[in-house]
């Protein structure tokens, strides 16, 4: 049941942009960043029942990493857009150091 309910949200979010717009934002940052946050979800769900599949740790920590660093040069570069998208996804915001 968990996996599609992220894939409804997945595409009740991308189906927002109208199809030529989604072809040419497949590469933005949001639509990345939104990508590994389904995954991520998917990937912790799938984590709870197997407690013990450390390949799957290890996929989702290097997916939590590169999301970091999108989400890090986002920030940088365009704060509002950031903050946007953080809010739409219910993410929290990344630590600062």
């Amino acid at each position: 049941m968990g996996e599609k309910f992220f894939f409804m949200l997945k595409n009740s979010f991308i189906s927002v942009f109208s199809q030529k717009e989604k072809e040419k934002n497949q590469g933005s940052v949001e639509f990345q960043v939104l990508s590994f946050t389904n995954k991520i979800r998917r990937l912790t769900s799938h984590l709870e029942l197997h407690k013990k599949d450390y390949l799957s740790q290890r996929g989702l920590r290097k997916i939590l990493g590169k999301r970091q660093r999108l989400l890090a040069y986002l920030s940088k570069k365009n704060r509002v857009r950031y903050k946007e998208l953080i809010g739409q996804l219910n993410i929290r915001e990344i630590k600062t150091r």
